[in-house]
């Protein structure tokens, strides 16, 4: 499968899951650690505006920073999953592939696309019945963009999309109400 190349100054859609839908993260210890790979490799090369880290898959949502060639954004990301592979690996005594495949990507040109995305991963854990309330999910990025606290992600620039918090409060208050409806059908 030949996959788009990340360039600089883009918006992407990355996710994965785990080989034959394995889970990733084995324990809870495994979710900081994994933000925290993000944090050292992907952070210099590409802002995060939203994710969700599931049992069996992840989504992030990045911006490629301007003036950054291919290869290097693109090792940022290999870097950072095959650090984490190798980590899970060695720690819970697996061999062999810990991700399905190569990250899939999907480059982003539209805002509406863009800020549809941002509502889709914030809420993942409800559609993926994790929880019944994508507030209580805490492997987000929905607290770090409702809260002052630090954070990878970028809070203001999210926002701004939504013509500030309460506006994306509201936007995703919908889209629970929505999720709830179906759950009950």
């Amino acid at each position: 499968m030949k996959y788009e190349p990340l360039t600089s100054g883009n918006y992407y859609h990355i996710y994965n899951c785990g080989n034959n839908k394995e889970d990733i993260f084995i324990e809870e210890k495994n979710y900081p650690y994994f933000l925290n790979l993000i944090k050292k490799y992907i952070v210099p090369v590409a802002d995060i505006l939203s994710y969700c880290l599931l049992k069996n898959h992840f989504h992030l949502l990045i911006k490629t920073k301007d003036g950054i060639d291919a290869k290097t954004i693109s090792r940022a990301f290999s870097d950072t999953f095959n650090a984490y592979a190798k980590s899970i690996n060695k720690s819970y005594g697996r061999t062999g592939s810990l991700f399905r495949d190569r990250f899939a990507r999907i480059r982003i040109d539209d805002e509406s696309y863009l800020k549809s995305l941002i509502i889709y991963i914030n809420s993942n854990a409800v559609q993926h019945g994790f929880v019944s309330n994508f507030r209580e999910y805490e492997h987000s990025s929905f607290h770090a963009l409702v809260s002052n606290k630090v954070t990878l992600v970028k809070r203001e620039f999210v926002l701004s999309l939504f013509d500030g918090l309460e506006n994306f409060e509201t936007v995703m208050n919908a889209k629970m109400e929505i999720l709830e409806e179906l759950i009950l059908e």
